[in-house]
């Protein structure tokens, strides 16, 4: 069984996509990473295979076609992590609004103290985020808030993508099943846990917004959040 592998979603982050990968190898040795590229125009997956020169049998990429969404892109990630026998299975973002070094500290909640999942939290120790316009910190924390009320779920950071699953959990969640693609798909997936009562954990960690590259967010990605999480509960109702 190998241990931990990062998976890292890209589109267009030539800018950044070089130094994370420097960041998390020199992080600790224990990672490997998986960059899913969905065809990025601007050479990201290019810069991956030459750094794999560098980084043999420790980086991986996974291309494919089109943009089809974070969250198909991590289901694409999560199905060839666990084809490859990984133990633990990281979220992380590409533009270092995640810091590499907490990647120790959800390793830690999974792997020494029983967690099932390990959340990136900017929100379980008051307001974690340097850089962010007031007016996004408060769609952000309000919308956790929103989440938290719906679906019952005792978490702060209902929509962080900075998270460590056990195997177990990608194994026990129907991944065919995941329906939303953007970053609603963060909700579903901690929701889907949630369900199957595996222990969820908050580690404390401070965001940062990204200096480099653009923002994917948009008004289709909030709309599907919103009206969504409010879907998936009454589903959830009916399954029981």
């Amino acid at each position: 069984m190998k241990d931990a592998i990062v998976i890292i979603p890209t589109y267009n982050e030539i800018e950044n996509i070089e130094a994370i990968i420097h960041a998390v190898f020199s992080c600790s040795d224990m990672f490997h990473i998986l960059v899913v590229d969905d065809n990025s125009p601007d050479g990201t997956a290019k810069k991956v295979i030459e750094l794999q020169d560098i980084y043999k049998d420790k980086l991986f990429l996974l291309q494919r076609q089109e943009k089809t969404g974070l969250g198909t892109a991590y289901i694409a990630g999560f199905k060839w992590s666990l084809k490859e026998n990984y133990e633990y299975v990281f979220e992380m973002d590409a533009d270092f609004s995640h810091n590499p070094n907490d990647l120790i500290k959800l390793y830690n909640a999974c792997h020494n103290n029983q967690a099932d999942v390990a959340i990136g939290s900017r929100y379980v120790k008051g307001v974690n985020v340097v850089n962010w316009p007031m007016s996004r910190i408060l769609l952000s924390y309000f919308a956790s808030k929103y989440v938290r009320f719906v679906t019952g779920m005792k978490i702060h950071d209902t929509t962080a993508g900075f998270v460590c699953y056990k195997r177990d959990v990608l194994e026990t969640i129907d991944l065919n099943n995941i329906k939303f693609v953007g970053y609603a798909f963060q909700i579903e997936m901690k929701f889907k846990a949630h369900l199957k009562k595996f222990n969820i954990v908050e580690v404390p960690v401070i965001f940062t917004d990204r200096a480099k590259g653009k923002s994917k967010m948009s008004g289709g990605i909030i709309s599907e959040a919103i009206f969504g999480v409010i879907n998936m509960k009454i589903k959830s109702l009916f399954k029981r």
